[in-house]
């Protein structure tokens, strides 16, 4: 299923036939700031499952991130971490940024990995916002890469539909997608740690 969301403007019923698509363990291709992610209710383990054999990961070693609505839903994934980082985080979300903490204890159970850490985003994208929003708690999220040697990401909506149609419950077009991944930022050691540069530029909130 391809259907068309815009962002300016996300149509409920849209948004709620994403959600209804989530919820029976479905999974769901969509824009963010950055590239397009593919992704699913964190609750559902075979859904999760499904996402990583698609991207070809492992469940257990690989880097799941989630996408949540806002500020508050982190604090239920992560570790607490102090006022200074928050003050960053609320100055620098929504937007285009991975930030790694150190997991809570409900993270492992929803991957039922070892993991340690885990990649929290929240895109300045209403797309994906509204549909967490509306779903009550995080998606899992992964990149959509592409074949193409020059473009890394895939970009264009229509040609990542008849590529993953198949693979997929539904495909949301929201336009074309950026090229630029997320910058990825290590918090594990209460420091700002920029892993990976992306697009979004961490010195303008520090």
């Amino acid at each position: 299923m391809l259907i068309k969301i815009y962002e300016d403007n996300p149509n409920p019923k849209a948004i709620q036939q994403a959600i209804d698509v989530l919820r029976k363990g479905g999974v769901i291709i969509y824009p963010t700031d950055t590239v397009y992610g593919i992704g699913c209710d964190i609750t559902n383990q075979k859904a999760i499952e499904r996402v990583c054999q698609i991207r070809g990961l492992r469940p257990d070693k690989s880097n799941l991130s989630f996408i949540c609505y806002d500020l508050t839903d982190i604090s239920n994934y992560t570790k607490p971490f102090d006022t200074a980082v928050f003050r960053v985080l609320k100055k620098a979300l929504p937007g285009p940024f991975t930030f790694i903490f150190n997991a809570s204890g409900q993270v492992p159970k929803l991957l039922s990995s070892k993991k340690k850490t885990v990649g929290i985003r929240v895109p300045d994208n209403n797309i994906v916002r509204e549909i967490v929003r509306e779903l009550g708690h995080p998606i899992v999220t992964s990149s959509i890469h592409d074949e193409d040697e020059i473009i890394e990401y895939a970009t264009d909506p229509e040609l990542i539909y008849e590529k993953y149609q198949e693979l997929v419950d539904m495909v949301i077009d929201g336009g074309y997608g950026g090229n630029v991944a997320s910058t990825v930022v290590d918090l594990t050691t209460g420091e700002f740690e920029v892993v990976r540069e992306g697009k979004g530029d961490l010195e303008e909130y520090l």
